[in-house]
């Protein structure tokens, strides 16, 4: 949980029990009306350290992942600039993907 609260800055919103050995986690995004769980349910567990289809839009790839890299954030792909947009791809602790995409 702390990569995504001492690095890419997401909040808290909730942090309570499942079961006898999971946890419910969700955290807010600064400025976004989405948020993020973080549980892997029973059975799940090989997806644990791959590719998430979860994109992270910002204003500026570039600007944003120099600042990820500042706070230790490890990018599998830099940022680049495609014809339909700009992307860069980092990882978590765990080692899942996830790209980070703006116009």
């Amino acid at each position: 949980m702390k990569f995504f609260t001492e690095k890419l800055g997401f909040k808290i919103g909730t942090d309570q029990p499942f079961s006898e050995k999971q946890r419910w986690i969700e955290l807010l995004i600064p400025g976004a009306d989405t948020g993020l769980v973080l549980f892997t349910p029973d059975g799940h567990e090989d997806r644990i350290g791959g590719f998430q289809p979860i994109s992270f839009w910002c204003d500026d790839v570039f600007a944003t992942a120099e600042v990820m890299k500042s706070r230790g954030v490890e990018f599998a792909q830099g940022p680049k600039k495609e014809h339909w947009g700009t992307s860069a791809i980092f990882k978590d602790v765990d080692g899942n993907v996830f790209v980070l995409s703006g116009k």
